[in-house]
């Protein structure tokens, strides 16, 4: 049966994705709101699609991550204003991983960006009001910059079996497409842009709708090119991205967060002769140092379903921190998660205790990502 919608408050201000009439037709379990959208979370266990993202291909609707876009003559100048990673080392047909901060430092989105133009950039957002805060940033400028929301709906498709979904789609050419690169294509007369991208840890691609009254026709489009490979609709798989250290802003990190802090640092450039919101606080905070870290965490005992609260983190009889997401990986076979914790815990090997929502529960700091640390799995 398709998943009731009775069972969600509904209105006009809860949109639906171009995808949404395709995926009733594949039984969706349930819904949340992303982005001022209805987000499909899964398809199927939660188990049962991590297994078959890691053995098989996946497609997943992520069009609730809507689109920034930034054009105009000082489109690459206020682009570059949100950001601390160096844009001017993103090529035309390039995207990058990058953070949009605040003038404390704090962390406002952690999106992929597209460069599709010399001053024409997309930013794909979590969910967040990071829209209004181009805005407003934008507002007083005197800058000929026009930001918008475009007509973009991306999917995923992921698995170690994407590359040949993507080859019975696009050709055998698609094949030499670069980890963080893109084309702009049409499949079937519908306009797309194919990423070499993913937040799954695992080989993948994204498609970029730009026309979002074709959602229903290239979702079958994609799930017939991927049936002679199992291909199967999934929600966003969590335990695949807390084993490759894949963060949820929001969940994981929110503006009250600096890169320092979530060991992000890299995406920074703080050294660069260009300006970006939040550099001298950034400069400041690497001097500085900071009090507390987010880490990786083993939390020993049986198997624990996700968390929908972040739990208190105990040393002693004394609460020095929060989980902000743990779960069971079946393939590790242990619970694994991220915690918050002062800079004078946060070494490796650190014992903690964890008040699961069944009792205390022993802890230990352990390195981050789970798996893969080097990211050789997606950039093969």
């Amino acid at each position: 049966m398709a998943f009731d919608m009775s069972l969600v408050q509904r209105g006009a201000r809860l949109r639906q994705t171009p995808f949404y009439e395709a995926e009733q037709a594949y039984n969706p379990r349930g819904y949340t709101v992303y982005n001022h959208m209805l987000f499909p979370i899964a398809f199927d266990d939660f188990e049962a699609e991590y297994w078959h993202l890691l053995r098989h291909v996946t497609l997943w609707d992520v069009a609730v991550e809507r689109q920034l876009e930034v054009t105009g003559r000082d489109g690459f100048r206020f682009a570059q204003l949100l950001t601390p990673r160096d844009l001017s080392r993103c090529a035309v047909g390039q995207g990058k991983y990058v953070l949009i901060t605040a003038p404390d430092g704090g962390i406002v989105n952690d999106p992929v960006m597209l460069r599709l133009g010399e001053n024409h950039f997309w930013f794909a957002l979590a969910s967040s009001d990071a829209l209004l805060y181009a805005i407003g940033l934008a507002a007083n400028l005197g800058w000929e910059v026009q930001l918008s929301e475009p007509d973009v709906s991306p999917l995923q498709i992921q698995g170690p079996r994407s590359r040949e979904v993507v080859q019975a789609l696009f050709g055998d050419e698609i094949r030499s497409l670069r980890y963080y690169w893109f084309r702009e294509l049409e499949l079937d007369g519908i306009p797309v842009i194919l990423t070499r991208t993913g937040w799954t840890a695992e080989v993948g691609y994204e498609v970029y709708l730009r026309d979002g009254s074709r959602g229903t026709q290239l979702w079958e489009r994609i799930m017939a090119a991927g049936r002679p490979f199992d291909i199967r609709p999934t929600g966003p798989v969590d335990i695949r991205r807390v084993e490759g250290g894949i963060l949820n802003w929001g969940a994981d990190m929110t503006t009250e967060n600096n890169p320092f802090e979530v060991g992000l640092e890299r995406l920074c450039d703080l050294d660069g002769a260009f300006d970006f919101m939040g550099k001298q606080a950034l400069r400041r905070i690497r001097a500085e140092g900071v009090r507390r870290r987010l880490v990786g965490v083993e939390i020993g005992g049986e198997k624990l379903e996700m968390n929908f609260t972040k739990w208190p983190v105990h040393v002693g009889a004394g609460q020095v921190g929060t989980v902000t997401t743990a779960l069971w990986s079946p393939r590790l076979e242990k619970n694994i998660g991220y915690a918050w914790l002062p800079v004078e815990l946060a070494g490796l090997g650190t014992s903690v205790s964890v008040a699961s929502p069944d009792g205390e529960r022993a802890a230990t700091v352990v390195p981050m990502p789970f798996l893969d640390p080097m990211k050789e799995i997606p950039r093969s």
